[in-house]
């Protein structure tokens, strides 16, 4: 077993059901014998939030996009106007380092959608080449390890082929160049954005595996089904919920790190305020051999601000 997991600050699930529609593929998983894994689609266009109930605004359902429009932070202050004080200063906190976000349909997707348009965005503004090149290379790595595992290349090529061009595109200088306005285009129309999903789900639960004895801890801790029982009812399906076991897993196999900032009830006894957060950072997990993957280093700071609330994420923008 590799070494002891990081401790994550709270468990951290997004709402689950789906709309309906998209990509339907039966994965087929070789192992001894040929295993049928239905990837569903089924269920709710939106369910609500997971956790405890409570009386503050959720995250919209349904009439929110895939992925919203930029606002400035005072819009989430606005939602919490009447709810809870800790929460209402655990806003003011965040406007000291961000001032927008971007909402994220509550479907089950939103951490996906979320890492989805967040690391696209940050390729069309810094037209980092060399990222690009790096990330190309850990995903043939992750085709790899699919296939290792005995996953048929054709269940899974079209998203990944997917989330290739999408990456291409935000790359200018050719004539399937697109702009802002185009990447929020195409994130908001169901095939792009389901197959993308779709792709990362498919990494993410090759990673897992890949890894079995890393994160069957982890696993052990949610469940009672095998590592590969989770992959196949727990990531791999459209709509079901992400902890911070798949975060850890996507951010290990692409080397992105990631930050989460948590908007919630928890209070210190101190009586000093803060908003917790944790990085996910690819070096700190990684095993034997991921250097060869071009993982990031450990001191990187993460590009990528995720805003976690009970049940739902949202993408932050810092100042």
């Amino acid at each position: 077993m590799g070494d002891a997991p990081p401790p994550a600050p709270a468990p951290l699930v997004e709402g689950g059901g789906s709309d309906g529609a998209g990509p339907d593929p039966n994965s087929h998983r070789l192992s001894p014998e040929t295993v049928s894994v239905e990837l569903s689609m089924g269920g709710d266009y939106y369910h609500a939030c997971c956790g405890d109930p409570d009386p503050d605004p959720k995250p919209e359902g349904p009439q929110v996009p895939y992925i919203g429009n930029k606002e400035p932070l005072s819009a989430l202050a606005a939602e919490f106007q009447s709810g809870s004080p800790i929460l209402q200063e655990k806003i003011k906190l965040l406007g000291e380092q961000y001032d927008a976000l971007r909402r994220t349909r509550g479907d089950g997707n939103c951490f996906y959608r979320s890492f989805m348009f967040s690391y696209l965005e940050h390729i069309l503004e810094t037209q980092d080449r060399a990222e690009v090149e790096r990330i190309l290379k850990n995903i043939e790595q992750c085709k790899k390890t699919l296939s290792g595992l005995g996953y048929i290349e054709f269940t899974f090529e079209d998203f990944f082929s997917m989330f290739i061009e999408e990456l291409q595109n935000v790359l200018q200088g050719h004539e399937t160049s697109i702009g802002p306005e185009e990447l929020l285009e195409r994130t908001r129309d169901q095939t792009t954005s389901d197959y993308v999903v779709m792709f990362f789900r498919f990494v993410t639960s090759g990673e897992i595996q890949r890894r079995a004895e890393f994160f069957e801890p982890f696993i052990s801790g949610l469940t009672n089904s095998t590592v590969v029982q989770f992959c196949k009812s727990s990531v791999e399906p459209m709509g079901e919920e992400s902890d911070h076991v798949h975060i850890i897993a996507l951010s290990d196999a692409l080397g992105v790190p990631i930050r989460v900032m948590y908007l919630d009830r928890s209070s210190c006894d101190t009586g000093n305020l803060s908003v917790n957060h944790h990085d996910f950072i690819p070096a700190a997990n990684s095993s034997e051999g991921d250097a060869a993957m071009g993982l990031n280093p450990a001191e990187e700071k993460p590009y990528i601000t995720l805003l976690y609330r009970p049940g739902h994420y949202d993408i932050l923008y810092p100042k």
